[in-house]
């Protein structure tokens, strides 16, 4: 069999395939034009009212930094005690941190020291948290581009 043949008969179906599974892919999606990237957002279902600051300015990427969380009531009085559990990810991609993000100190005043986030490229990313306290549950999104 000849190296055109084999081509013909392996590799370009095979490479068809692979375009085919790419465009149904994520990361050919562009980025909703229409994001809030804001540092501030009221959870989902309007319980609390949650920001962040990152200690480094501006966000990094591939750098292990902290976060403070502030995470207040609807009308604007500090939590403390919550229980507040962190994660993200890439849409585009399909993957998540490379860390695994935790609240390690409450700092009062509805602040929460939250160590371990690290973003390993830059893009879009979506950061959850998982909220509870005082007997509710919610989350809050963000979305960074960095």
């Amino acid at each position: 069999m000849s190296i055109t043949s084999i081509a013909r008969r392996f590799v370009l179906p095979g490479a068809v395939l692979a375009a085919v599974a790419l465009a149904g892919c994520k990361m050919f999606m562009p980025v909703p034009s229409d994001l809030d990237y804001s540092t501030q957002q009221i959870s989902e279902q309007g319980n609390f009212r949650v920001s962040y600051t990152s200690d480094v300015t501006p966000t990094p990427v591939s750098k292990l930094h902290s976060w403070t969380l502030h995470v207040e009531t609807a009308d604007g009085k500090p939590v403390d005690g919550a229980e507040i559990k962190v994660d993200g990810d890439m849409p585009q991609h399909g993957h998540g941190m490379p860390t695994r993000p935790v609240v390690t100190q409450a700092l009062g005043n509805g602040d929460y020291r939250v160590e371990g986030m690290k973003f390993q490229m830059g893009g879009w990313w979506q950061i959850y948290l998982d909220i509870s306290a005082a007997g509710k549950q919610d989350k809050a999104t963000f979305n960074l581009k960095l």
